[in-house]
């Protein structure tokens, strides 16, 4: 399995999803047809995770050094969250999201043929290697739906008919994404340790790291102390996960990136 199967498996994931969606629609008027919707989205979930596998063994390395690689974890998480989230709360429109989103980053890597590098530079070498990418792209995955729950806040206080449970579940995503961006940031630290001898050197993907983490741990506070207050605690979620998509990628494209030691994620 290589990159140039990859179109075929996404047309028959992304199939497999309009397929659910479908059925998905019909389950507002007929509840009993969820379980048909649900099992599309599975059975395509389950033929990335398919791909990514055979795509790990052929690389002989784990498909995560690249941004189309992120995408294609990206695009396995954001379904996880959003079957975790309807099984929990029942947000079919969440849900909706989640599979959506999902085939967006499919849609984008299709449109964007990757590199077809087998090769791993020395400071990737690590065992902290999957651990750091893998709870950071689900911390991602988690917090960017936060972010979508917050637009559907705002929508809801433009109309007066703001739903108390659309900031809930803002919060809980918060909490659980935050949690794991913790974890994230100290499995990095070990591994910078690791690979350069030290723990922190403020190098740019660090600093807006560092600034992500500090904006979601701003919101949590803000939630703390004035429970009320709902606009102004969606404004910082949103721009909280404007400061994400930078560090995600954004960070790649600044003139100080061509010093950083984490240049490796712009190919």
């Amino acid at each position: 399995m290589t990159w140039l199967d990859f179109p075929m498996f996404s047309m028959s994931i992304i199939g497999l999803w309009i397929i659910g969606f479908i059925f998905l629609g019909i389950s507002y008027k007929k509840e009993q047809f969820i379980k048909i919707c649900f099992a599309f989205f599975t059975i395509g979930w389950l033929v990335l995770i398919y791909f990514i596998k055979d795509l790990w063994i052929e690389l002989d390395r784990p498909p995560m050094r690249t941004l189309g690689e992120t995408r294609l974890w990206y695009a396995t998480f954001l379904p996880l969250v959003g079957f975790l989230t309807y099984f929990r709360w029942k947000f079919k429109w969440f849900l909706a999201y989640s599979i959506g989103m999902a085939g967006m980053f499919l849609v984008i890597n299709y449109l964007n043929p990757e590199t077809y590098s087998k090769t791993l530079m020395p400071a990737l070498q690590s065992p902290w290697f999957i651990p750091h990418v893998l709870v950071y792209l689900f911390s991602y995955a988690v917090l960017a739906a936060s972010s979508f729950v917050a637009i559907k806040g705002f929508i809801g206080l433009r109309k007066q008919k703001f739903d108390i449970a659309t900031i809930q579940l803002a919060d809980n995503l918060v909490y659980i994404g935050f949690a794991f961006l913790t974890l994230g940031l100290l499995f990095g630290a070990l591994w910078a340790k690791e690979a350069w001898g030290h723990y922190w050197t403020w190098d740019p993907k660090e600093v807006w790291a560092f600034l992500t983490w500090m904006g979601y741990l701003i919101y949590i506070h803000y939630r703390y102390f004035h429970p009320q207050k709902n606009k102004q605690a969606l404004t910082i979620l949103a721009l909280a996960f404007v400061v994400l998509i930078v560090c995600w990628f954004g960070v790649n494209y600044l003139p100080v990136a061509q010093a950083s030691v984490h240049t490796y994620t712009q190919t």
